[in-house]
């Protein structure tokens, strides 16, 4: 389970893409920007494709994940 509450950068409402958890003021998921860098894309490439989402918004999202790697190694 992540516990992505604490991060200003992104948000999860019941009504807004199915609860999904989204950038903040977009409707743009989080899982999208894990699966097309998985799938190859750059985080430039992210960024131009969803002009919604801050490259601040990215790193936060990015730091927080490489954070909770660290901690469970």
């Amino acid at each position: 389970m992540r516990h992505w509450e604490s991060l200003d950068a992104i948000e999860r409402e019941p009504y807004k893409v199915s609860g999904a958890w989204v950038f903040r003021k977009t409707r743009v998921p989080v899982s999208a920007l894990f699966e097309n860098l998985r799938d190859g894309a750059t985080v430039e490439d992210f960024l131009e494709w969803f002009p919604p989402v801050q490259r601040l918004q990215v790193e936060a999202v990015l730091n927080y994940e490489l954070d909770m790697l660290a901690e469970a190694a």
